[in-house]
């Protein structure tokens, strides 16, 4: 009984500590030995962002579908956001990183075009909609199936850097534009800023790859003036709903 307590606690241990670390920890006691402090916490960031990547844009979905609408949601954005994360998933896999440095990307393609569809589907265009789902899934396949050149990848995932940018800006711009944020989910906002500011120090942790922290870094960066503007037009938004109850 006490050799399978210790099988399942090792096993649960190595989920965020490499063999080495392990026995650094458990065999020499010696808890302050700071690489291994770092590869863990890094671990532990790393599956702690993929857990809330499973929900962290149902709070967008909801409140499009329950608003039946897409009101304030730039679908261009959206498209960008969904492409860059496409390719990030997808360089990442084909490189084999390890996942918690990644797998969050797998949830976050799913929900990202699940919020593009709603878009269309209540933006008048329902066909549209199982068009682009349709295409997307077979676009994702493509790039997962390793029979993409990795030069190809590589690329894709050099382009994050302005496609986020751009996806972001155009989305910051919409609010700007409109002295509100509309139907933007400030739960999944600033669950994206947490996530992506803890993935650049995961990255570098775990990859070492200069190119996905420098895109987590640009993504920190416009994340961060998205809930700005959240906080910035709170009372803009409350205000619009109050004249349409009123109206």
């Amino acid at each position: 009984m006490a050799m399978n307590v210790t099988t399942y606690f090792r096993s649960a241990c190595l989920l965020v500590l490499t063999p080495q670390c392990f026995d650094e920890f458990f065999v020499n006691y010696n808890f302050l030995d700071v690489p291994c402090l770092e590869a863990a916490l890094s671990k532990g960031l790393g599956y702690g962002i993929i857990m809330g990547s499973v929900m962290v844009k149902v709070p967008q979905i909801l409140k499009i579908w329950n608003a039946r609408s897409g009101e304030g949601i730039s679908l261009a954005g959206v498209l960008l956001d969904l492409s860059a994360i496409t390719a990030n998933v997808a360089y990442s896999f084909v490189l084999k990183y390890p996942f918690s440095a990644w797998g969050e990307g797998m949830f976050l393609v799913v929900q990202t075009a699940v919020i593009a569809a709603l878009v269309l589907h209540f933006g008048g265009r329902p066909a549209g909609a199982v068009t682009f789902s349709a295409v997307y899934v077979a676009i994702l396949g493509a790039l997962l199936s390793g029979y993409t050149p990795m030069p190809v990848l590589t690329f894709l995932q050099s382009m994050c850097v302005p496609v986020v940018i751009l996806g972001k800006t155009i989305q910051i711009r919409s609010n700007y534009q409109n002295g509100s944020t509309g139907q933007l989910s400030a739960a999944t906002v600033l669950m994206l800023l947490a996530g992506s500011l803890a993935r650049i120090f995961t990255s570098q942790k775990e990859t070492g790859d200069a190119l996905l922290v420098f895109t987590y870094m640009v993504a920190a960066t416009l994340n961060a003036i998205t809930a700005a503007q959240l906080f910035y037009y709170w009372n803009a938004d409350k205000d619009k709903k109050k004249k349409v109850k009123k109206n």
